[in-house]
């Protein structure tokens, strides 16, 4: 059993389930674990922190996806400019030191959140029952802390690998960029190898790489949009602000999808509305590009019917903090030693 820390809706817990592990999630969001409990996972719905590895005794493996807002390029980067103070206090973890009083310090509380799976792992050691594989995930920006983990853990005797992997050459429809970190006690573990060509600005789909699948537009994924590239990435609005949550990255990437859009490059434009009618929206342009939950949702590779819980608002904060579901299963498999065929699924078959 793994347990999965930050859980969200459960975008590491389906790509996990779709290779026949049981996966439990601890998840703070209400909304969020009313999604989890609907779709059938295994959730505990509390504080990662009030929580351990004694909790678990059953579990043999960890994961997490601690929340990204802090480390994030489109945030107020406070966890960014904290990252010497996160890096510090990994080491302390290392050495067994009580790092709690360091953790009020930060301006925000979601920076020092990233240490949690550290936090568990080492208990998990010293209590003689460690976790014989761990699989993180964060925003770009964290690699140095997952290199850093990386040293700790090997210390400890684990074989680690770090790295970045994009989710276009995994066959997820969109160009996101995310930090990774497999740990395993028992074997050496890499990096899952890409199964689908990476996006190339220009390149017609299909040309790359020999062997490889072509990388999969968010037309194919969605039945609309950019019929020559995957999605950036998918915005997470909220209530206090931020980009619309039904629209499709930030500002830098919305430019892209009316670039697109004034190409000629899309089918089924239904879904392009004036901005009038989006009281929250402030981009300034006359319309602006909208998706459905499902759509957003697919283009995460979660499956078309994954039960969605909560208002619309929340509905999308989850899918756009949620790992997608495919690459999940990429990384999995290579943690856990599963031939790659087990992996290299498209999201039809998903």
């Amino acid at each position: 059993m793994i347990v999965d820390l930050f859980a969200g809706p459960g975008g590491l817990d389906v790509g996990a389930a779709r290779l026949g592990m049981e996966v439990t999630g601890i998840e703070r969001d209400h909304a969020a674990c009313e999604t989890r409990r609907a779709a059938g996972l295994g959730t505990v719905e509390g504080d990662v922190r009030e929580y351990g590895p004694a909790d678990f005794p059953d579990a043999t493996g960890l994961a997490g996806s601690p929340p990204c807002q802090p480390y994030s390029v489109g945030g107020k980067g406070r966890g960014r400019a904290a990252l010497d103070t996160v890096l510090r206090l990994a080491g302390w973890l290392a050495e067994r030191r009580d790092i709690t009083p360091e953790l009020v310090g930060f301006d925000d509380e979601r920076t020092g959140l990233v240490l949690e799976p550290l936090r568990w792992t080492l208990d998990a050691m010293d209590s003689g029952r460690p976790f014989q594989t761990v699989v993180l995930e964060q925003v770009s920006t964290v690699l140095p802390v997952w290199e850093a983990f990386a040293e700790i853990l090997r210390a400890e005797g684990y074989h680690v690998a770090t790295g970045r992997l994009s989710a276009e050459e995994f066959g997820v429809p969109q160009t996101r960029v995310r930090a990774f970190l497999i740990a395993s006690l028992t074997h050496e573990v890499q990096l899952p190898e890409p199964t689908h060509q990476r996006y190339r600005k220009g390149a017609p789909q299909g040309q790359g790489a020999l062997g490889l699948l072509p990388w999969v537009s968010m037309a194919e994924a969605i039945g609309w949009g950019m019929t020559d590239r995957p999605a950036l990435t998918v915005a997470v609005g909220t209530a206090a602000g931020g980009p619309d949550p039904s629209c499709v990255g930030g500002s830098g990437a919305r430019a892209t999808l009316y670039g697109e859009r004034d190409a000629g490059r899309w089918i089924g434009c239904a879904r392009i509305v004036p901005a009038e009618d989006l009281p929250a929206y402030r981009g300034g342009r006359r319309d602006t590009i909208r998706l459905s939950v499902q759509d957003a949702a697919l283009l995460q590779t979660f499956p078309a019917d994954h039960p969605w819980r909560g208002s619309r608002t929340k509905q999308f904060e989850q899918i756009g903090n949620a790992v997608p579901c495919l690459l999940a299963q990429h990384v999995f498999a290579a943690g856990f030693g599963l031939p790659l065929a087990a992996a290299a699924l498209t999201q039809e078959a998903a």
